[in-house]
């Protein structure tokens, strides 16, 4: 089954949404209710909780926030780590070599959710 997208439920999708617009330099799509990032791999979405709890009355009831990690692969991620500093992001750990081949920066968006930018490195 291909991923088609995740979706990030917010107390303050305001923010988050233009959290992403920055770090991404992608454009939202959306409403009221939804915000929409389109990607190469799979859509990011924010959800409101008071529209996701009016559609579904009950469903926010014991609902946590920031508990996800989101991966993005990136050209550069040391370049990406210079733009993410002068951007004031929270960074959780600075770029460095992972297993299989990988070279990652995490940190962190404004509901906690872990953000990972990857760089696939050459053998």
């Amino acid at each position: 089954m291909p991923l088609n997208g995740i979706c990030l439920v917010s107390r303050n999708a305001e923010r988050l949404r233009d959290f992403y617009q920055g770090v991404l330099r992608a454009e939202s799509k959306g409403n009221d209710s939804v915000v929409r990032f389109e990607t190469a791999g799979a859509v990011l979405s924010i959800f409101y909780e008071s529209a996701t709890e009016e559609m579904a009355p009950g469903s926010m009831e014991n609902y946590g926030h920031g508990g996800f990690t989101i991966e993005f692969e990136v050209e550069n991620v040391d370049d990406e780590y210079g733009r993410l500093k002068g951007l004031n992001v929270p960074i959780v750990k600075a770029p460095t070599a992972q297993p299989r081949a990988r070279r990652s920066v995490w940190f962190r968006d404004p509901d906690g959710n872990m953000v990972n930018f990857l760089s696939t490195l050459t053998r």
